[in-house]
């Protein structure tokens, strides 16, 4: 999985073997081998090229495109699967996303809508903190 997602991050970031491979300081051949899979990045070179393509070391290393049909997220995004309306309009929202964002049984999510790039759910607590700061941020000034 690795050598994949390496050579996939190295080309959707537009760089040559070369350019990794000055970035993070190693040889362009280390960066052929582990594109190849004849090798691997030690630790230390992993954590370089996580902070250089913005993604989490675990998604680096294990993220397999062909199980989730995506490519390896940036950090701090998630893709959680699909998900199901009823009848009623209800979703369920998956677990690890439910964990991630600490949401519990009786929060309240805010819908949100724009016609041209979809619809987006906020934690009420998120927008109060946001509208908090703004508000704090304005009679500073």
């Amino acid at each position: 999985m690795i050598s994949t997602n390496l050579k996939r991050l190295r080309k959707n970031h537009q760089y040559t073997q070369e350019d990794v491979a000055e970035k993070i300081n190693v040889s362009r051949q280390s960066v052929a081998k582990w594109e190849n899979g004849e090798s691997t990045p030690d630790i230390d070179s992993c954590v370089k090229l996580a902070k250089l393509y913005n993604v989490r070391i675990d998604d680096l290393v294990n993220h397999s495109e062909e199980e989730s049909g995506i490519v390896v997220p940036p950090k701090g995004k998630h893709f959680f699967g699909a998900a199901v309306v009823g009848e009623r309009g209800q979703i369920v929202i998956p677990k690890e996303a439910r964990e991630i964002f600490n949401i519990k049984v009786g929060d309240k999510l805010l819908i949100l809508g724009d016609e041209e790039r979809g619809i987006g759910i906020v934690h009420q607590r998120d927008l109060i903190n946001f509208v908090g700061s703004i508000g704090i941020a304005r009679k500073e000034e």
